[in-house]
C-alpha cells in the first residue's frame, strides 16, 4: 500500500519527508523518493529498493528546500526500477499517488496525440502530464487540478507540487486516505496520521472526493462539487488508538473504507494495465500442467478459498479442493505430486494453516501462499508466495485481508486460465478489466452506506439470521453469516439458496430475516425463487442485487440495497461490502465491542 507524505515547512523538509516514509514503511514497498522546490525548480532524489538506498541516494546528491512530498511505492504500473518510482513529474508540476486511475490509458493516448512524452509505464505519470497539460493551456494550479480530477476515474489519493509555488501544496482523494496536519506556521499532508505524527497534534481528514489547497497559514478543503467547506480539526497523540484509526469510530470501520485503496493495490501488483493480462510474480510453477489444485484455509480466508474454486473451475477448468486447514492433515489426505496446494492467511501464522502447508511438503507436494505478511513462515516456508497488500489489518473481523485475498484469488484463476488456454486472450483482457474496476465500484457502495445502517436496526433484536446465494455468492452467504456472528453474537447460517428446501427451510417465519445476495448473474432467477418460498412463509427479506435485479421485486415486499452493476465474475468482491458493513452496523447498535469481539483472536498462532 502506498503511502504519501507532504510538507510546507518553515525549515529543510528533507528530513522531516524520509521520517514521515519511514513510518509508513509498513505498509510496504519496493521504491522511494523525494521532490523538493530548489530555488523554485522542482528537483527530485528517487531509488528502487528500500528507504535506506533512498538516504544513500540523498548523501551522493543532496536534496533541500522548504516544500516537498515524499512516497514509498508498492509496483503497480511498472516495474519497481528508478525510473517508476515516485514522485513524477514535469518540469511544472510533481505528483505522488497512491491508488489506481482506471482510465488512464485513454488519456494518456490523448495527451500523447497533443506531444506529451511518457518515459514509464505508470498511470501516475498521466496524471502527471494531465495536470500540466492544463498549466500550459493557461489554468491556475488549483484549476488544473480539479479540472483533471473531474477526468480521472478510479481509486486514488494525490499529493502535488508545483514549479514557483514555494508556499502551495495540493491534496486530493478519491477513495483512498488522506490527512492534514497543522503545524506552526507549517502545514503537512499524509496517507495517515501515523506519518505526521512527530509534526504535528492536530489533524485533519479529507472526505470523499475532497480536494485540499494548503499554505503554510492553513488548509482550504473543496469537496466533491466544487464548495468550500470545512473539515473537523482533531487533537492527536503521537500514539494511541485514535491515530491509527483517524476519524473512524472502529478500526474494522476504517478497513472496511479503505478496501478501495488497498485492493487496487493488490490487483495492479498481478495485472498488466498495457495488455490487460495477468502476470504472477515467479513462482516456479508450470500453470499449463496443473491437474489438481488444493486449497487450505481457515475461517475467512476459507471462504476466500471457496469463491476461488467456482473461479477456478469454470474458467480455468481444473478440478479444485478446498479444505479446512485444522481438518486436512488428520485425515492423512494423499498429496498429489502433479497438483498444487495453496494456503491462504492473512498474517501467514495460523497453526492449522502452517501445519497443513508442512504435511503437504513433507509429502512432495508444490506450494503457494496467499498472505498478507511477506516475512511469516508460511511465506518462507512456502515454494512460491503472493502477497496481499491490504496493509496492518488490526480489527478482529477480517475485511480488507478478505477483500485482498479474492483480488490476488481471481488473478490466480485468470493465470491458471490463461496457461492452460481455457479461456481465449480477449475474454481473459475482458475479466482483468472487470477485476481493475472493482476499487472504484466498492467507493460507490461505501458512498451510499445510510441503506445498511438503517437495515441494520432491523437485525439487531434478532435471535437467528439466514444468508443465501448461489454460485460464488454461496460463500459469501456464509462469510456474511460469519461476520455477523463474530461481531454482533447473533446467530446466523449462510446456505446454498437451492438448499433452502432440503431442510433450512423449516426456520423461517416471520421472526427470521433473510439476506438474499443474487447480482444479476447466470443463476439470477433461480435464487429468486428461492427467495419467494422464503417470502411465501413469512420471512423478513432483505435483497441486495443491481439495478436489473431489482427489476424483478416488489420494494413493499422486501427491503432492497441496490449495487453497482458488475461483471459477474466479480461480484463476490464487490459483495463483500455491503455484508461487511451490515454486520458492523448491527455490532454498533448492539454496543459490542467491535474491533475485539469476545473470545477471538486476530491471528490463531495455535492449535
Amino acid at each position: 500500500m502506498c503511502g504519501i507524505v507532504g510538507v510546507l515547512g518553515n525549515r529543510d523538509v528533507v528530513p522531516l519527508l524520509v521520517d514521515g516514509l519511514k513510518r509508513l514503511e509498513y505498509r510496504g514497498y519496493d521504491s522511494a523518493g523525494i521532490a523538493t522546490l530548489v530555488d523554485g525548480a522542482i528537483e527530485r532524489r528517487r531509488a528502487e529498493g528500500k528507504i535506506a538506498r533512498l538516504e544513500a541516494r540523498l548523501g551522493e546528491a543532496p536534496l533541500h528546500g522548504n516544500s516537498g512530498i515524499a512516497h514509498t511505492r508498492w509496483a503497480t504500473h511498472g516495474a519497481p526500477n528508478e525510473t517508476n518510482a515516485h514522485p513524477h513529474a514535469t518540469a511544472r508540476v510533481a505528483l505522488v499517488h497512491n491508488g489506481i486511475i482506471e482510465n488512464y490509458r485513454e488519456i494518456g493516448q490523448e495527451l500523447a496525440a497533443k506531444g506529451h512524452v511518457f518515459i514509464g509505464q505508470t498511470d501516475t505519470e498521466v496524471a502527471v502530464h494531465l495536470i500540466d497539460d492544463n498549466l500550459q493551456a493557461g489554468m491556475e494550479p488549483e484549476a488544473a487540478v480539479l479540472a483533471a480530477l473531474q477526468r480521472m476515474r478510479g481509486a486514488f489519493a494525490l499529493g502535488i507540487l508545483f514549479r514557483g509555488e514555494t508556499d502551495l501544496l495540493i491534496g486530493a482523494r478519491r477513495g483512498a486516505p488522506l490527512a492534514v496536519g497543522f503545524g506552526n506556521g507549517e502545514m503537512f499532508l499524509g496517507s495517515d496520521a501515523l506519518a505526521l505524527a512527530p509534526l504535528t497534534d492536530r489533524i485533519a481528514y479529507l472526505e470523499e472526493g475532497d480536494c485540499v489547497v494548503l499554505r503554510r497559514t492553513g488548509a482550504r478543503f473543496i469537496d466533491a462539487d466544487g464548495k468550500v467547506v470545512e473539515r473537523t480539526i482533531r487533537p492527536t497523540a503521537i500514539s494511541g488508538a485514535m491515530i491509527g484509526k483517524g476519524n473512524y469510530r472502529h478500526y474494522m470501520q476504517k478497513e472496511i473504507y479503505e478496501q478501495p485503496a488497498v485492493l487496487g493495490d493488490t490487483i495492479n501488483n498481478v495485472v498488466s494495465p498495457i495488455d490487460r493480462s495477468i502476470h504472477l510474480p515467479e513462482l516456479g510453477l508450470d500453470l499449463a500442467a496443473l491437474r489438481r489444485i488444493t486449497i487450505i484455509a481457515c475461517g475467512t480466508s476459507y471462504y476466500a478459498g471457496l469463491v476461488a474454486k467456482y473461479w477456478l473451475e469454470r474458467y480455468a477448468r481444473v478440478n479444485v479442493e478446498v479444505d479446512v486447514a485444522s481438518e486436512y492433515r488428520y485425515r492423512e489426505s494423499p498429496v498429489d505430486a502433479d497438483g498444487l496446494a495453496i494456503f491462504i492467511s492473512q498474517s501467514g501464522e495460523t497453526a492449522d494453516t502452517l501445519a497443513a502447508l508442512r504435511y503437504v511438503k513433507q509429502h512432495g507436494g508444490r506450494t503457494l501462499a496467499i498472505v498478507n505478511v511477506p516475512e511469516s513462515s508460511m511465506a518462507r516456508e512456502a515454494d512460491a508466495m503472493l502477497q496481499t497488500k491490504a496493509g496492518p489489518e488490526i480489527g478482529v473481523a477480517s475485511t480488507k485481508a478478505f477483500t485482498c485475498q479474492l483480488g490476488t484469488l481471481a488473478a490466480v484463476a485468470l493465470a491458471v486460465a490463461q496457461a492452460r488456454g481455457a479461456l481465449p486472450a480477449e475474454e481473459v483482457a475482458r475479466l482483468v478489466g472487470a477485476l481493475t474496476e472493482i476499487p472504484s465500484r466498492m467507493s460507490e457502495v461505501l458512498n451510499h452506506d445510510e441503506a445498511l445502517h438503517a437495515l441494520a436496526e432491523r437485525i439487531m433484536d434478532k435471535r437467528d439470521v439466514l444468508y443465501i446465494g448461489r454460485g460464488a455468492c454461496y460463500p459469501l452467504a456464509m462469510e456474511g453469516a460469519l461476520k455477523l456472528k463474530e461481531i454482533s453474537y447473533i446467530h446466523a447460517e449462510g446456505y446454498a439458496a437451492g438448499e433452502l428446501k432440503h431442510g433450512p427451510i423449516a426456520l423461517i417465519d416471520e421472526s427470521v430475516p433473510v439476506i438474499v445476495i443474487a447480482p444479476s448473474d447466470a443463476l439470477f432467477e433461480k435464487t429468486i425463487s428461492n427467495m419467494q418460498e422464503v417470502m411465501a412463509r413469512g420471512g423478513q427479506v432483505i435483497f441486495l442485487s443491481d439495478h436489473v435485479g431489482m427489476a424483478h421485486i416488489d420494494p413493499a415486499a422486501a427491503a432492497t440495497v441496490e449495487l453497482p452493476l458488475v461483471d459477474p465474475f466479480v461480484a463476490p468482491i464487490l459483495y463483500a461490502i455491503p455484508v461487511q458493513l451490515l454486520a458492523y452496523h448491527v455490532a454498533v447498535l448492539k454496543g459490542t465491542d467491535v474491533d475485539q469481539p469476545r473470545n477471538l483472536a486476530k491471528s490463531v498462532t495455535v492449535e
